[in-house]
C-alpha cells in the first residue's frame, strides 16, 4: 500500500508580493506541516517565493538575488525531510530570466524547470519580463551549486520507480503542445502545475474541466496549484484554485478565495496498469532526451485522504442524466437484436424481483422506441416451491400495470415429475433441487419464444456472473440478456430511478419489489416469508460490487481491496466481516469462470464487462491461490 498510494499536497500560502522573507517562511511552514501529515510531495503556485504579480520589479536584480537567497534557505528547510517540493522562483541563466519551477528534497536543489509559453496578452506580459524555456537540458548556477536546467526533468522516487514527477507552469497546460504531453510520453506518471491564473465569472469550471481531461488523456495525476487572494492587487483577483486530479477523476479540489493545504493520495501503480492497459501503443518509445533525477520519497505511515465511493457503479453526478442514457443503452442493444432477428415476441420470466422487473422495464422501453404493440412482450410468472404470495403478487400487478401479455405456468407438476424420472428425493433440499426449478423454468421460456417465434430475453445481472450465482444451463441462459453489464447496486439504483418518474400505480409496484428481500425463491417458504436469502449465503451485493469495482476495473490486488474496503465500510462492516466475504468473492470469481465463457450476447453499458468476447478473457481452469493467500 505505501508503493502504491503517495500521498500528495496542493499548497496556496498567504503571500505579500515582493515580500520574499515573509513568503519563504509560509513556504517552509506549509512543507514541515505537509510532511508530517505524510506527504511526499508538495506544489506551490507559479513565482510563490516573491509573487506572479510583480511586474517590472521582476527587473530589480535585488529582488532575483533575494530569491535565489529563499531557494537555499528553503532548501536547507528541507534537510532530513523526503518531501519533493517544487516552489515558484523567477531565475537569471546564461544572462536570461526564467519563470521557474524549482524542485527541492532534503537540502537540496534537485532540478529547475523553466515555463514553455508565455502569456502575453490581455492582463498578462510574462515575455516584458521573461523568456521562453530553451530546448534540452542544461545547468544553472544556484548558489554555487550546478543544477540541472530544462523542460525535460523527470524525477523519480527511490525505491518506487512507478512514482515520476515531471513539472509545467500555468500557461503551459493552456497551450496545444503542452510540455506535459512529452512528460507523460517519458515516463512521468504525476505532472504539477505551479499556476497563478486570476479569477474571472465561468473560468473555474473551464480551468477544472482543463485539468481533468489533461489528466484523462494522459493516463496521469495532475496537481494544480493556484495563486491565491495574497496575489490579488491592482487589476486582478486571484482565488486559489487548487485540484488534484487522477485519470479523469477529481480526488480533490479547493474552496475558491481560500487558501488552504490540498490532500488527497495518488495511486502510482493504478496509473502505472492504466497506461499498461488502454495505452502501452502511445508510452512506449522514448520521444525526446529526458534527465531522470532520483528524490528519496516520504516514508512516514499516513492515513488515506482519499476517499472511495460506497457504490462505484451507482452515477454521483448528472444523475437523472447517466441513468437515462444507461436504460437507453440497454433498449437500443436490444432493439438492434429484436430487428436483426426478425423475432415478433419477445419472451421474459418474471419473479417479481430486481433482475426480471429491470428486464422488463427496458424491454418496455425497446418496444416503444421501435413502435411496437407492447402485448407482443410475453411475460411469464413460474411459481415454484419457493414462490411466495408477494412476490407472485407483485409479478401480476407490474405485469398488468405496463400493458404487456401475461401467462403464469406453474412448475410444479413437472419438477415432480422429473424428480421422479431421476429418481430424487422431494425432500432433499440440495443442488438438485433447486436447479431442476431454474432449468424448468429456462426450457418454458425456450419453448414458448419458439411458440411464439420470439427471443427469450435474460435477466442475470453483472454481479451474479461475477460469483456464479446462477444455474449452468437454466437461468444462466438466454438469447439476449439486457442486464448483463449491470450490476446488484446499478440495478436498484435503476430501478429506484424509473419509480420516481413512472406514473403512481407502477411506481407503488417497483417501490415494493425494492423492499423485497433478494432470493431465488427455490426453497419452500416459511409461512409465506422468504426463507431463502441471498445476500446471508453469498454475502452483501455492496461489498461484491465493490471488490468486482476494484479487482476487475484496475487489478488491485486483494490486500489492497481490503484496505480501501475498510476505510470506506467503516461504521458498516468489519475487517473481518469484509475479509470473510472478500474470500468468498474471489473463490467463486475464479471457479465460476467456465460460466462466463458461454453466456449470451448482451449489452456493455459501463467499464466493466466480464463477456468473454470482449472485455474478460480468463481461464476456467486458472487457480485462486495466489489471490487468497494476498488476503491474509
Amino acid at each position: 500500500m505505501q508503493r502504491s498510494f503517495v500521498k500528495v499536497c496542493s499548497a496556496t500560502v498567504p503571500i505579500r508580493v515582493a515580500d520574499v522573507e515573509f513568503n519563504t517562511k509560509q513556504i517552509i511552514d506549509a512543507i514541515n506541516e505537509s510532511y508530517e501529515r505524510g506527504s511526499s510531495l508538495i506544489v506551490f503556485p507559479e513565482l510563490s517565493l516573491c509573487g506572479y504579480t510583480c511586474g517590472d520589479l521582476f527587473n530589480q536584480r535585488m529582488l532575483i538575488d533575494v530569491v535565489v537567497e529563499a531557494i537555499a534557505v528553503a532548501a536547507e528547510a528541507t534537510k532530513g525531510k523526503n518531501i519533493l517540493s517544487f516552489v515558484g522562483a523567477p531565475l537569471m541563466n546564461e544572462g536570461k530570466l526564467y519563470n521557474c519551477a524549482v524542485a527541492i528534497c532534503d537540502g537540496c536543489v534537485l532540478g529547475v524547470i523553466p515555463k514553455t509559453y508565455l502569456p502575453n496578452f490581455g492582463e498578462f506580459y510574462e515575455q516584458r519580463n521573461f523568456v521562453k524555456a530553451p530546448d534540452g537540458v542544461s545547468t544553472i548556477v544556484i548558489n554555487g551549486q550546478n543544477v540541472p536546467f530544462g523542460r525535460n526533468l523527470i524525477f523519480k522516487a527511490e525505491g518506487n520507480e512507478e512514482f515520476t514527477v515531471a513539472a509545467e507552469i500555468c500557461q503551459d497546460l493552456w497551450a496545444p503542445n503542452s510540455p506535459s504531453v512529452l512528460h507523460a510520453l517519458n515516463g512521468a506518471n504525476v505532472i504539477v502545475n505551479l499556476s497563478c491564473s486570476d479569477e474571472i465569472a465561468g473560468k473555474a469550471d473551464y480551468r477544472r474541466d482543463l485539468v481533468k481531461i489533461q489528466s484523462a488523456k494522459l493516463v496521469c495525476a495532475y496537481i494544480y496549484s493556484d495563486a491565491g487572494d495574497g496575489e490579488s492587487t491592482t487589476d486582478t483577483v486571484f482565488a486559489g484554485h487548487n485540484i488534484i486530479c487522477e485519470n479523469g477523476n477529481v480526488l480533490a479540489e479547493s474552496q475558491l478565495f481560500k487558501n488552504g493545504l490540498l490532500y488527497s493520495d495518488i495511486d502510482v501503480q493504478l496509473l502505472s496498469d492504466e497506461r499498461k492497459r488502454v495505452a502501452s501503443g502511445y508510452y512506449c518509445d522514448s520521444f525526446a532526451q529526458y534527465e531522470i533525477i532520483k528524490f528519496k520519497s516520504n516514508t512516514k505511515k499516513a492515513e488515506l485522504d482519499r476517499v472511495f465511493p460506497l457504490m462505484p457503479f451507482v452515477p454521483k453526478t448528472d444523475i437523472a442524466e447517466r441513468t437515462e442514457l444507461i436504460l437507453t443503452m440497454q433498449a437500443k442493444g436490444l432493439e438492434k437484436r429484436l430487428s436483426h432477428s426478425g423475432a415478433k415476441t419477445a419472451v421474459i420470466g418474471i419473479s417479481g424481483g430486481l433482475d426480471s422487473t429491470l428486464a422488463l422495464l427496458v424491454t418496455c422501453k425497446a418496444f416503444k422506441n421501435l413502435n411496437r404493440d407492447l402485448k407482443d412482450i410475453i411475460a411469464v410468472t413460474m411459481p415454484g416451491f419457493g414462490t411466495t404470495p408477494k412476490t407472485k403478487s407483485n409479478s401480476l400487478k407490474l405485469i398488468e400495470a405496463l400493458g404487456v401479455t401475461g401467462k403464469t405456468v406453474s412448475i410444479k407438476k413437472s419438477v415432480e415429475q422429473h424428480f421422479e424420472d431421476i429418481g430424487h428425493d422431494i425432500t432433499v433440499f440440495d443442488a438438485t433441487y433447486e436447479n431442476a426449478q431454474a432449468r424448468m423454468r429456462t426450457l418454458i421460456l425456450m419453448d414458448l419464444a419458439n411458440k411464439y417465434n420470439g427471443l427469450v430475453i435474460g435477466t442475470g445481472d453483472l454481479s451474479e456472473l461475477a460469483l456464479g450465482w446462477s444455474t449452468y444451463n437454466g437461468d444462466h441462459m438466454s438469447m439476449y440478456s439486457v442486464n448483463c453489464s449491470v450490476p446488484k447496486t446499478l440495478v436498484k439504483h435503476l430501478i429506484e430511478y424509473e419509480a420516481k418518474i413512472l406514473d403512481g400505480r407502477i411506481s407503488e409496484i417497483l417501490k415494493s419489489i425494492l423492499n423485497t428481500e433478494i432470493s431465488p425463491e427455490l426453497l419452500p417458504p416459511d409461512n409465506g416469508e422468504i426463507v431463502q436469502k441471498t445476500e446471508e449465503a453469498i454475502g452483501p451485493y455492496i461489498l461484491h460490487d465493490f471488490f468486482l469495482y476494484y479487482a476487475v476495473r484496475y487489478g488491485y490486488t486483494p490486500k489492497k481491496i481490503l484496505c480501501i474496503a475498510e476505510k470506506t465500510f467503516k461504521g458498516l462492516f468489519g475487517r473481518e466481516t469484509i475479509k470473510k466475504w472478500l474470500k468468498a468473492f474471489f473463490k467463486r470469481f475464479f471457479s465460476q469462470q467456465f460460466k462466463r465463457s458461454c453466456v449470451p450476447d448482451g449489452v456493455k453499458v459501463g467499464s466493466v464487462s466480464l463477456s468473454p468476447r470482449g472485455d474478460w478473457r480468463m481461464p476456467s481452469d486458472a487457480v485462486a491461490k495466489l489471490w487468497l493467500d494476498n488476503i491474509d
